[in-house]
């Protein structure tokens, strides 16, 4: 399972076109993820004081799009990263951020 933090309106937006994309997979060619034990770092240095936010739990067995797990030198860890949109039927359970 690999997750992803993103807004309940970007989430309803995928979930009308049948596939979730992020403004990074335009700039960076993918889609940012994190590991379970990521995602509090990553809520806290990048979501800090953002409101409605959701975590979407990410099944990778049914990505359409590649995945791969690369390195991050800014906090020095592997991340995954989807080279593409995210079909919404990977996504198997969405959960808010108190859980992190």
């Amino acid at each position: 399972m690999i997750y992803h933090v993103t807004t309940k309106q970007q989430w309803e937006v995928a979930l009308q076109n049948g596939f979730f994309e992020v403004p990074s997979l335009q700039l960076e060619g993918f889609i940012h993820m994190s590991q379970h034990h990521q995602v509090a770092g990553v809520l806290e240095r990048y979501y800090s004081g953002v409101n409605d936010l959701i975590v979407l739990h990410v099944e990778e067995k049914l990505l359409q799009s590649e995945l791969k797990l690369e390195w991050s030198p800014s906090v020095q860890e592997e991340f995954p990263h989807i080279f593409g949109a995210i079909n919404v039927d990977a996504v198997v359970t969405i959960s808010d951020t108190s859980n992190y």
